[in-house]
């Protein structure tokens, strides 16, 4: 599938995702929370801003102004001449993996300044920074809120499919459903379907984030699967 595609047939991806691995362990100095970053930005007249995620992400969605390569991209040194070494370079992926590793490389070839973005495009968007997107959102904001006042129970789940993380929610979302079914609604928002809600809400720091609604409040906001099954039985059993 698509969405699989540049993870496959490389011994480059296999490298990438040890690194990646490491680096989710042992968060990176050169990873720099969401204002630090867009500040450092602001300050540039012309930033360098590198999107470190697949051709394919990067076409849905990115942070405006941003240029696409990574590990995986055929001319990656000739995209890294191309940068100027005495300005800084802001990287940023769907987390904190593929950029942490892009920072620190860059920091390896002599460039001054190399920042990752923590939680990357996820915290990016889901604070409302400006960003294009190739489609409009098939979720509004008033769409999304007519939905949790007009449901007892409802369960959002907002991600994106190029996640890793976030495929593990699946699973654990159909046995809920299985469990609940038509007493608690379900919501799934993904980054390539709905960025705007997903902006607009402007509570999503990291994907998978979930939320637990109850009688249109906030019952609980989990960054991450966590035990998610657990919560929601525990959250739904109150009286």
């Amino acid at each position: 599938m698509m969405k699989n595609k540049i993870f496959k047939n490389s011994i480059a991806t296999a490298i990438l995702l040890f690194t990646v691995a490491g680096f989710s362990q042992n968060k990176s100095s050169n990873t720099v929370s969401l204002d630090v970053f867009y500040s450092k930005i602001q300050s540039e007249k012309k930033p360098q801003i590198i999107d470190a995620r697949g051709p394919e992400e990067f076409a849905l969605n990115h942070i405006n102004g941003a240029i696409n390569f990574n590990l995986e991209s055929k001319d990656y040194a000739a995209q890294v001449a191309k940068l100027d070494k005495s300005k800084p370079v802001f990287t940023y992926s769907i987390g904190a993996g593929r950029s942490v590793w892009l920072a620190d490389d860059l920091l390896k070839k002599g460039f001054k300044e190399a920042y990752s973005l923590e939680g990357g495009i996820a915290n990016w968007i889901g604070n409302g920074k400006p960003f294009y997107a190739n489609s409009k959102s098939k979720l509004t904001l008033a769409e999304y809120k007519k939905i949790i006042a007009e449901n007892k129970d409802v369960l959002v789940d907002i991600g994106s499919i190029y996640c890793g993380a976030c495929k593990k929610v699946k699973p654990v979302l159909e046995t809920i459903k299985a469990q609940y079914g038509s007493n608690l609604k379900i919501v799934e928002i993904d980054l390539e379907d709905s960025p705007q809600v997903i902006a607009d809400l402007k509570t999503v720091k990291v994907f998978p984030t979930l939320i637990l609604y109850k009688d249109g409040k906030i019952v609980f906001k989990k960054e991450g699967l966590g035990d998610l099954k657990n919560d929601v039985d525990v959250a739904l059993a109150v009286k």
